[in-house]
């Protein structure tokens, strides 16, 4: 069982404020100080620091979050195994393309394995990050970017990514100049995904940004985006699971900006999570 003043130390980390930790661990804020001095004293190091007046983690903190993310997994998992429930609990995230459009097979066959218990959450790569560090997942498949230093990872496949727009459009089936497409009303998803995040890198690496578009429209939906798409109101950028999952849609690529990118598996380190991946590949 981790000590009380650990979960301290993972609640600053987690709102980064001295204040907000005391009220939401109904603790005073000198005891959370103390708390952490203590930590840092048995450690011999400092977790956190102040710049202009902005809380921030050390090198040193930024290590020792992670361990403790591991632990506290760990702790949780070997409390399930003690308890010695029947029925194997499964808390898997996954980005909307994967999740929507490459693991649905892989769902059904758990679905239809005795003694499982299934939770999916399909959600934007940032959530589903913060769901692994608090132990609502056990594993991610990602799409895209994530910081590979801070986490155990391993390839399920790569993908491209390309543009979709629709049957009759001047781009269908054809390399375009990046600088034809600012005309177009560009569809994305939200802030936090992760084709969103290939886009604007792609963007950044040709000296543009989103503002480069005459209009933009931000949609959280494939379903909706593509339904937009082929009514004519406007391009996006996708996988190509998600462009080959409806006929209506005709795809295109950017001139000298062919783009593939990886699908992962994405667990906490020193942890056991990776046993979860056999019933994904």
């Amino acid at each position: 069982m981790l000590d009380s003043r650990i979960y301290t130390f993972l609640k600053l980390c987690d709102v980064m404020n001295y204040r907000i930790t005391a009220e939401e661990l109904n603790m005073t804020q000198p005891a959370v100080t103390q708390h952490i001095k203590f930590l840092e004293n048995y450690y011999g190091c400092n977790f956190f620091k102040y710049s202009s007046r902005k809380l921030s983690k050390t090198p040193e903190g930024v290590l020792f979050e992670a361990y403790l993310r591991s632990a506290d997994y760990n702790q949780a998992t070997i409390k399930n195994q003690l308890s010695k429930k029947i029925k194997q609990a499964i808390r898997i995230g996954a980005t909307k393309t994967i999740g929507d459009y490459v693991i649905t097979d892989n769902i059904i066959e758990l679905l239809n394995t005795k003694d499982i218990d299934l939770s999916l959450y399909v959600d934007n790569t940032s959530n589903l990050l913060d769901a692994l560090n608090h132990k609502k997942i056990s594993l991610a498949l990602i799409e895209g970017f994530f910081d590979k230093a801070h986490y155990e990872y391993k390839l399920l496949r790569e993908e491209a990514f390309i543009g979709i727009c629709a049957k009759n459009h001047s781009f269908a089936g054809k390399e375009v100049p990046i600088e034809s497409l600012f005309d177009e009303n560009l569809i994305i998803r939200e802030e936090g995904s992760g084709t969103r995040a290939i886009l604007e890198q792609i963007l950044i690496n040709n000296n543009h940004s989103l503002d480069s578009f005459k209009t933009t429209t931000c949609i959280s939906s494939f379903e909706v985006i593509k339904k937009l798409v082929i009514y004519e109101a406007g391009i996006s950028f996708v996988y190509n699971a998600v462009a080959k999952s409806d006929s209506n849609l005709m795809t295109f690529k950017i001139k000298n900006n062919h783009i593939t990118r990886e699908f992962n598996f994405v667990y906490l380190k020193n942890t056991d999570a990776n046993k979860y991946i056999s019933y994904f590949e």
